[in-house]
């Protein structure tokens, strides 16, 4: 494993249906199940709950239903991981070279008699199987509390949050299965840390001082329209995005006339097919993403990533919008989809977790990049930062703010904003990627580690200067790196589609070659080197540094080099 063990539809079998027959009991005998072959899972106890922080306020409803996700780890790691860094080596016969979900599979996931065991040894356990992805790393169950914590060993109850208002359960110990196949973890077994996306509404104390600011966008009152970015960002050209798809992850779902809404009140225009995905049986109602489907909506997160997505590359084939309850559901629905090539996220917390990294991996042997938004909190601490931050497979995002020369004009200057995260954190638990131990990238002045990875790679603009619709109505004054990352999603959605017009595959898992591009010589002809302002801990400095990584893009000049 690269790391920890840590957390991670289609029904497959018809034989493994709602009711055990007698064959399942002889899987489970043939497959081991037994009490002598204990497999031990970890980092299921919230640290509160271990340490005693955390009052036990009451035992859970034993009648109570939850989902839960079996994730089984891969086969052959080392040499998917050899395999990654080929397919990212222009030397390389295997370079991008990528595989289907079906090579993957066969290659890199669970044997199939090691994941008929595990879903005999749900049904066995009386849990019903929910979901049986094409890859075999999950097993979507659900089951009442009494059965699950029989089949665990566990005692699921519920605890008073030590920070937030609210109770949360968790187990009050590790889960044990009684299972010869290993298990890398179970989500949903706690709901500790919610949800969370990426946007902030300017606050008060800055309302009147930018009120005074000149605003150079095309929206009311100078804000900022996803065709400021696409002008300011990418310029004039002839790109669209044309034939290619890109994917939203959501924790929630939207209101789909706040859409239409957006671009009536700001005079832009789309044709953009925008298909919903509702995984492992969401609702997509949209209720603030807790999924009781009666809290107020708030979809001013997921009608932002939609149309600044939509503004850099106006002329994609769709935009696939994946909502779910659980992440590592959605991630690898996105994996054994792979339909979109370009994968946009600005959540953070929930069951996101190092047991997503093998999803990411998948991402990358399939020619698929995954953008994450660092978050909003400035410079990153134990209490600020969240998953999936961090982890070395995917490209993060942070936060500028932006002046261009005009309302659909071009990029004039552009600064650190000063909420963007970044920085490095021993609790994420990851070393320094390959690309980021390249000479010239840790140097003195960007105080970057050595030893663990270092966030963001890139960054684009997530000032107060953006509207959204929410709920019906139209909004000012919202920022984040929620903006950054669809931006960036979009851009790359143009260097997809320049890609395939050489007859060349997608660029896939990009930070190998962003790196390098940062290192060379023509690097500030290629990005917006931003070297002022700072995220509260770490400056903005020449070349790579923790708040803008190697900045924003510059237009044709960096899609002709990640295509050559």
């Amino acid at each position: 494993m690269n790391q920890l063990l840590l957390s991670s539809k289609k029904n497959r079998a018809s034989g493994f249906k709602k009711t055990v027959p007698a064959f399942i009991f002889a899987c489970a005998t043939l497959f081991a199940i037994d009490a002598s072959a204990v497999s031990i899972m970890r980092t299921h106890v919230p640290e509160a709950v271990a340490s005693g922080l955390a009052p036990r306020v009451s035992t859970m409803a034993t009648a109570q239903h939850l989902k839960l996700a079996l994730n089984l780890p891969l086969r052959n790691e080392a040499d998917l991981d050899s395999l990654l860094q080929q397919l990212q080596d222009p030397q390389s016969p295997n370079y991008q070279h990528y595989l289907s979900v079906q090579e993957f599979t066969d290659r890199f996931g669970p044997t199939q008699q090691d994941y008929d065991a595990v879903v005999a040894w749900a049904q066995v356990n009386g849990l019903k199987v929910t979901g049986t992805p094409a890859n075999r790393r999950l097993v979507d169950v659900e089951g009442s509390v009494d059965a699950i914590n029989r089949a665990l060993h566990v005692q699921i109850g519920n605890y008073r949050h030590t920070t937030e208002n609210r109770t949360f359960f968790a187990p009050d110990r590790e889960p044990t299965v009684d299972l010869g196949v290993p298990l890398l973890k179970i989500t949903g077994l706690t709901n500790v840390t919610l949800p969370h996306n990426h946007l902030l509404h300017k606050p008060a104390a800055q309302e009147q001082a930018l009120a005074t600011v000149h605003l150079t966008g095309s929206g009311p009152s100078g804000e900022y329209l996803p065709s400021d970015m696409r002008a300011a960002y990418y310029g004039s050209g002839s790109l669209t995005g044309a034939g290619q798809t890109v994917g939203i992850f959501s924790y929630d779902g939207y209101i789909s006339s706040d859409v239409t809404l957006f671009y009536s009140k700001t005079g832009m225009k789309s044709s953009v097919p925008i298909q919903n995905v509702l995984v492992n049986g969401y609702s997509g109602v949209c209720d603030a993403g807790d999924g009781s489907g009666t809290s107020p909506c708030d979809d001013g997160e997921q009608i932002l990533d939609i149309v600044n997505v939509i503004g850099m590359a106006p002329g994609l084939s769709k935009v696939v919008f994946y909502e779910g309850s659980s992440a590592t559901d959605i991630l690898n629905q996105m994996a054994t989809d792979n339909t979109a090539k370009v994968l946009s996220c600005s959540w953070g917390g929930g069951d996101f977790g190092s047991a997503d990294d093998p999803i990411y991996k998948q991402f990358a042997a399939q020619g698929q990049t995954f953008l994450n938004a660092t978050g909003d909190s400035g410079a990153y601490t134990t209490s600020n930062w969240s998953a999936p931050s961090l982890d070395p497979n995917i490209l993060d995002v942070g936060a500028t703010d932006l002046v261009t020369t005009g309302p659909g004009g071009g990029w004039s200057s552009e600064t650190a904003w000063v909420d963007s995260s970044g920085g490095f954190l021993s609790q994420a638990g990851y070393s320094i990627p390959a690309y980021q131990k390249l000479a010239g990238v840790v140097t003195t002045s960007n105080k970057a580690s050595k030893t663990l990875r270092n966030d963001p790679d890139v960054a684009a603009e997530g000032n107060f200067d953006n509207p959204t619709v929410s709920n019906g109505s139209f909004l000012t004054g919202y920022g984040g790196t929620s903006f950054a990352a669809p931006r960036w999603a979009g851009f790359l959605a143009l260097v997809n589609q320049q890609a395939a017009a050489k007859g060349k595959p997608t660029v896939g898992f990009v930070n190998t070659k962003i790196y390098n591009l940062g290192l060379g010589t023509t690097y500030h002809s290629l990005f917006h080197d931003i070297t002022r302002g700072n995220n509260g801990k770490f400056n903005a400095v020449s070349g790579f540094d923790l708040v803008t990584g190697w900045g924003s893009p510059s237009g044709a000049a960096l899609i002709n080099a990640l295509t050559q």
